[in-house]
């Protein structure tokens, strides 16, 4: 929100003034996918590429799971894993009993980079949130969770941990 001072004229809010939900929440959005964004970069990656790998550090879902769980349709989450096979950041393994389907895992490799994805953009996040005190940070942390949570279950989704 714009104030105007009668002599300087309108001048931007100050760091403390609430920009309302829609406003900071886009703006946070924004600054989040900046942060995914420069991470992505430097291992030449996509974003939609690092939360692939972000899914699967703790998990290894079949395709239409993965599909599901990235908001891609199947054939697109298909050309997304097959790029990522193909530089070596993930597998898919064979269900025993079901010749037609597979999960999708990380290799060595792809586990690493997500390792190292993850800590930078912990870092940064991190360095974004430092002006709060702990206990905003917690409470920060606990409105997100319960936020994602919420529109997880709605689309029954496990948001896990990633």
């Amino acid at each position: 929100m714009t104030t105007t001072d009668p002599v300087r004229g309108p001048r931007s809010p100050r760091p403390t003034e609430d920009l309302g939900i829609v406003d900071g929440l886009v703006q946070l959005s924004f600054l989040v996918q900046g942060i995914l964004g420069r991470a992505a970069d430097g291992y030449d990656l996509t974003i939609v590429q690092i939360r692939l790998l972000g899914v699967l550090r703790d998990r290894e879902p079949g395709m239409s799971q993965l599909a599901r769980l990235l908001g891609l349709d199947k054939s697109s989450a298909t050309g997304l894993i097959d790029r990522a096979a193909r530089r070596g950041l993930v597998t898919r393994n064979a269900v025993p009993g079901d010749r037609r389907a597979a999960t999708v895992a990380l290799t060595d490799t792809g586990r690493r980079i997500a390792g190292e994805i993850a800590a930078e953009v912990d870092r940064q996040l991190n360095q974004a949130v430092s002006e709060l005190t702990d206990t905003g940070r917690k409470r920060l942390s606990l409105l997100a969770s319960r936020v994602v949570r919420h529109e997880a279950a709605g689309l029954g989704l496990d948001p896990g941990n990633s």
